[in-house]
C-alpha cells in the first residue's frame, strides 16, 4: 500500500490517495475467496488414516487384562478408600441379576481390552468405533466450523450411557484443553501440525476400570490420545493413551496405554462379536 500526497492550489488543499499494490490486491483476493469456501470438514482435516480394522496386543498387564483378577485384586489402580470399599464388595451375580454385565465395557476401560475394532466414518464429523468385546459402539463427534472459521458447539449430551458422550479435535500437542493443544476450533479446521487424535469423553454411566468390580464413577471423565505409527515392516500400529480422572473413587489419574495392530483386508473373517460378560 503507498500514499500518496497531492497539493492543489494557493488554497492548499491536501488529499491523501491510497494506491494498493497490485500483489497485494491479487492476495486480498484470494484470502476473500479462501474466506467464502465452506470449512474444511473433520474428515478431510484428519492427519492420518485411522479407518479399518485392528486387533489389540496384549504387551502389558496380561494378567489383568486376559484373565479376570481374583475379587480384591486392584493393583496399580490408585483407589481411595471409597473405591477400595465398592471393589471389595463386587459380585457378578448382582451385575447380572441387575441386568449391569456392561459395567466393564465403558468408555474408561473398554480401549484397554482384548478386543478387535472397527473405525469408519459416520459421516464428515463422526467417527465411528465398534468393538467386537461387548458388541459396543463409540462416537467421536468432532465440532462442526463455520465460514467465520469458529466452531460451533458439540450436541448436547443426552441421557448417561456406558459409552458417554466423547468430543474428538486434531491436536498438534498434548494437554490443554479445548483447542489450546493447537487442533483449534473444536479440531474441525485444517491443522497442518496435526499429529494426534484427542477424544474427551463424560457423561458416563458407573462402570468398572477391571473385570473383577474396580470402580468409577458418574463424575469420571477420559481423555484418550490415539497415535497411528507406520512401522518398519510395513505393518501399522495404533497406540491409544488413557488416563481416567475420578473424584469419587480414585486419588488421581489412572493412565494406561492400549496397542492396536491394523489388520489386512482378509482378516475381516476374524471379526466374532460377543455379548457383555460379568464373568469371562
Amino acid at each position: 500500500m503507498r500514499n500518496l500526497l497531492v497539493m492543489c492550489g494557493a488554497g492548499g488543499l491536501v488529499l491523501t490517495l491510497e494506491v494498493q499494490n497490485p500483489v497485494q490486491a491479487q492476495q486480498a483476493g484470494q484470502g476473500a475467496a479462501q474466506g467464502d469456501q465452506p470449512p474444511a470438514t473433520a474428515r478431510a482435516s484428519a492427519p492420518f488414516d485411522r479407518t479399518g480394522q485392528w486387533v489389540s496386543l496384549i504387551t502389558n498387564n496380561w494378567r489383568t487384562r486376559m484373565v479376570p483378577p481374583p475379587l480384591g485384586d486392584y493393583a496399580d489402580i490408585p483407589l481411595n478408600d471409597a473405591g477400595r470399599k465398592v471393589a471389595d464388595a463386587w459380585d457378578p451375580v448382582k451385575d447380572e441379576a441387575a441386568g449391569a454385565e456392561c459395567k466393564y465395557y465403558g468408555a474408561a476401560s473398554l480401549m484397554f481390552q482384548p478386543t478387535r475394532l472397527r473405525v469408519t466414518w459416520q459421516d464428515d464429523q463422526t467417527l465411528r468405533v465398534d468393538t467386537d468385546a461387548g458388541t459396543q459402539t463409540r462416537l467421536f463427534r468432532f465440532a462442526t466450523a463455520t465460514p467465520a472459521g469458529t466452531a460451533t458447539a458439540t450436541p448436547a449430551p443426552g441421557p448417561r450411557t456406558y459409552q458417554g458422550n466423547s468430543v474428538a479435535s486434531w491436536e498438534s500437542r498434548r494437554g490443554g484443553g479445548g483447542g489450546g493443544g493447537g487442533g483449534g476450533r473444536g479440531g474441525a479446521a485444517p491443522n497442518p501440525a496435526a499429529r494426534y487424535l484427542k477424544v474427551t469423553t463424560s457423561n458416563m454411566l458407573p462402570g468398572y476400570l477391571r473385570k473383577n468390580g474396580v470402580p468409577y464413577g458418574e463424575r469420571a471423565s477420559v481423555i484418550e490420545y490415539f497415535d497411528v505409527i507406520p512401522q518398519s515392516d510395513g505393518t501399522t500400529m495404533l497406540f491409544v493413551t488413557i488416563a481416567v480422572t475420578d473424584p469419587e473413587f480414585l486419588n488421581r489419574q489412572y493412565a494406561v496405554i492400549a496397542h492396536f495392530k491394523k489388520e489386512l483386508a482378509a482378516d475381516a473373517a476374524r471379526w466374532e462379536r460377543s455379548p457383555c460378560s460379568a464373568r469371562w
